[in-house]
């Protein structure tokens, strides 16, 4: 008697994953936490550090380094190193690779096309980030897009120096997130400080600037006109030169004198300030002795370590009191 054994059924076709190859939700959500968190931390601390220092200052330029650099460094992980070692850090912590649906690697620009994609999960309300926890294949709409998946690989396939890397770049990060965070409270500080001694420095030495600047005596003029001249900036000295040439030629100047009853510094930085000051003066002798008041508005540059004037425009013009003519 002769025994026939029976071949077992064997179907062609494409090999079907099984579930237990698919990568979980939580695997993949944690392995693209790990891949994107440290990069979009430095980006987003860069970015408001940017915001407090002054635009295109060497501050500014380092916060935008360090961004680009980030950036760039994010890329090749989640695109250039899963080509060349077959994992980027997320990934080989939580033991998944992206893969074809035939099982073989991805390639960088499959990579690329697939982080595009995720913009599909997101317009749609995320919803496509949650598609994994009911489709059969656990695949999201850029799985679906580009015909990947996400599988397990047994723990002796993973590789061992992975989580000692993913440690030292989550130090790194958070080394630049607390030097960003430490370089804008400090520029913030800075200025606040010299705002403050600016308003300080011209609460006292503002409004005797402005008084030296517009009175003058017939007998000393040309000393005064010079060193009025002395107070201005380089942008304002010419303008301030031609209205003191026009108070010569409108014949023997007479006694003009200036003082300050009440100022208030309307907005200052490090090296300019604007300035509002109420003024009471005297011109001419007696008996053509005229008592006058003003409101003028003074723009105060710092050169040299100087406070002086680089604009003077009146608010009020003088005017006599009343009944007075």
């Amino acid at each position: 008697m002769t025994v026939v054994a029976e071949k077992p059924h064997t179907t062609l076709g494409v090999d079907e994953a099984s579930p237990n190859d698919l990568a979980p939700w939580h695997l993949r959500a944690g392995a693209f936490a790990i891949d994107v968190a440290p990069g979009v931390a430095v980006v987003a601390t860069m970015a408001l550090t940017a915001l407090t220092v002054p635009l295109r200052s060497t501050w500014w330029w380092f916060c935008v380094s360090v961004a680009g650099l980030a950036i760039l460094l994010s890329a090749v992980n989640r695109l250039l190193l899963p080509t060349i070692t077959g994992w980027s850090l997320g990934r080989g912590n939580a033991g998944i690779r992206v893969v074809r649906r035939d099982g073989s690697s991805s390639g960088p620009w499959r990579l690329l096309l697939r982080d595009l994609a995720h913009l599909l999960d997101v317009l749609s309300l995320f919803v496509g980030w949650l598609w994994p926890l009911w489709d059969s294949r656990r695949r999201t709409f850029a799985d679906l897009l580009l015909r990947t998946e996400v599988k397990r690989v047994e723990p002796v396939r993973r590789p061992g120096a992975v989580r000692r890397l993913t440690a030292a770049v989550a130090l790194v990060a958070s080394g630049a997130c607390v030097a960003g965070a430490l370089v804008g409270a400090t520029v913030v500080y800075l200025k606040e400080r010299a705002t403050d001694q600016t308003r300080a420095q011209l609460a006292v030495q503002g409004p005797k600037i402005v008084v030296e600047m517009l009175s003058y005596r017939p007998e000393t003029v040309q000393r005064d006109f010079e060193h009025a001249r002395s107070l201005a900036t380089d942008s304002y000295r010419a303008q301030l030169t031609i209205q003191q040439q026009a108070v010569q030629e409108a014949g023997p100047p007479a006694i003009n004198q200036y003082w300050v009853t009440d100022s208030a510094v309307l907005s200052a930085t490090g090296d300019q300030a604007t300035m509002l000051l109420f003024m009471q003066g005297e011109r001419g002798a007696p008996p053509n002795q005229r008592y006058i008041t003003a409101t003028v508005r003074a723009i105060f540059q710092k050169s040299g370590g100087q406070w002086r004037v680089d604009d003077l425009a009146v608010v009020m013009k003088p005017r006599q009191p009343k009944g007075e003519k």
